[in-house]
Formats: C-alpha cells, structure tokens, sequence
C-alpha cells in the first residue's frame, strides 16, 4: 500500500471532522438531497464525457493511487546487467532463456526481438511506439479523475443555486431562510471537498505514478539497445545510471548484488 495516500486521506477527513465538530455537529453537514446533486451529477456527466468500457476500468485505475509503483529503476538495472554479461559471454540467443524468466512483458518483449536479430532501429521503433501508447493509456485514466475533479464543484454551485430558488420562495417565512442557507451552502462544500480531497489529488499521484513507469521503460529500451550493440556491461550500468537522480544513484551502489546472468530472476510485476 501507498502509506502517503492513505495517511492523506486519513488526516484529510480526520481534519475536517474536527473542524466540524469544533464549530457545530456532524448531522448539520448532512444532507441526503446535497449529496445525490453532487454525486449523481458528477457519474451523470462523466457517463456521458466518456465511453462506458473507459469507465469500467476506473477501479483499477483508482486502484493504482493505493499501490506502491512495482518497479523500481535500480532493479532493473541489475537485472539488464546480469543479462549483458551473460551476452557478452554466451552470445544474445543465451538470452531466450533468461527472457521467459523476466515478469515484465514489456521488457520480455524487448529481449526476445533482439535475440531474433530484430534491426536495432526496428527495436526501438517498436519499443518506442509501445511507450508512447501506454502513456496514452494512463493519460486517460488521469482524464477522468481530473474530469470528475472539475465537474464536482460545478455540480455543488448548481445544488446551491437549486437551494437558494427553493429558499426564496419561503422569503415569508423568515424561520426558514436560515436552514435553507444551510443546505445550499451543504452542496458547495460536498463539491469542493470531493474534488480537492480525492479527485485531484488522485489524478495528480497518477501522474506520479505514470512519469515513474515511463522512466523505467526509457531504461529497458535503452539498456535492450546496449546489449544489442555489445556493450561492456560496466559501460551500460553507468549510462543507465544516468537516469536516475544521484540519492537513487548512491543508493543503487550500496545495495549492489553481484548476480550472474544465469541468476537473473527479475520478479517485480509490470502494471
């Protein structure tokens, strides 16, 4: 689990109840018709901006914002290094082995072109063009929360509007103008809380997560390409390494294995 987003949550919500309960009671921020103005509103529209077989991955998606990233940049670096040295020492067709051992498709995928003796250029391309779709793909996925996240307060301005008509008539009965102010204001604040608590920041973590994977790839296609050509496996660890930011460097360093290209048993699972 991703203890940043569920600490978030926890204090977000544990924040605004204190708040609430510091100034008045908890029933008074409830309201049964608020709620399904703001909610129902927000699934509406967004049923309608997107297609249903878009929306039906949502959970998955949301799913990803409570998950630590399953890849990290330094183990694949290991583990490309332990399959140029068995490259360098066996030849790339002692590759196909160690390639179905790899839990990653996208780096599987890579190594078996280049032991088919795939053009190197023809494995970039393809490598390349794989990333680029799969970071359309999580780029949807941030669309909806940010999607959700700008119509949530919308949808609370149209429930206060809706509250205020239904205040205005009862201007003769000024007992009730106070109570109806409450509920109009209740639907803002379902709105801007939803938005600004959940929505938003979820899409802004998947960005997070995105631009973490990306990484990754950037490193299997680069690292692929340099055991293609017969590179020194020192010389691939160092141009790796520049992909990572120097705490992740000097981190990588300390925890460096010596694993041999037979012992290469990458087990961290792609998205």
């Amino acid at each position: 689990m991703d203890l940043a987003t569920i600490i978030g949550i926890i204090s977000g919500i544990a924040l605004m109840t204190w708040a609430i309960f510091a100034g008045g009671t908890l029933s008074a921020f409830i309201d049964i018709p608020s709620a399904m103005i703001v909610f129902g509103g927000v699934v509406a529209a967004t049923l309608i901006n997107y297609p249903l077989s878009k929306l039906a991955s949502l959970m998955k998606i949301i799913k990803i914002v409570f998950t630590e990233k399953p890849i990290e940049a330094g183990d694949v670096i290991h583990t490309i290094i332990g399959l140029a040295e068995t490259a360098r020492r066996e030849g790339l067709l002692a590759l196909e082995d160690a390639a179905y051992q790899l839990k990653d498709d996208f780096m599987k995928k890579g190594i078996l072109l280049i032991v088919d003796g795939t053009d190197p250029e023809l494995v970039k391309n393809i490598m390349e063009t794989e990333l680029a779709f799969l970071e359309e793909r999580h780029s949807e996925g941030q669309g909806i929360l940010e999607t959700m996240g700008a119509l949530a307060p919308a949808f609370g301005l149209i429930g206060t509007i809706i509250g205020l008509i239904n205040m205005l008539k009862n201007l003769d009965k000024p007992e009730l103008i106070g109570p109806g102010m409450a509920v109009a204001l209740i639907t803002t604040f379902y709105g801007a809380l939803i938005a600004n608590m959940f929505f938003i920041p979820m899409a802004g973590k998947l960005k997070v997560r995105s631009r973490e994977e990306i990484l990754v790839k950037e490193v299997m296609i680069e690292g692929i390409l340099s055991i293609q050509a017969g590179e020194n496996p020192r010389i691939i660890e160092e141009k790796l390494k520049a992909f990572l930011a120097p705490d992740n460097r000097k981190r990588m360093g300390s925890n460096k294995n010596t694993e041999s290209g037979e012992d290469v048993a990458w087990q961290q699972t792609a998205k």
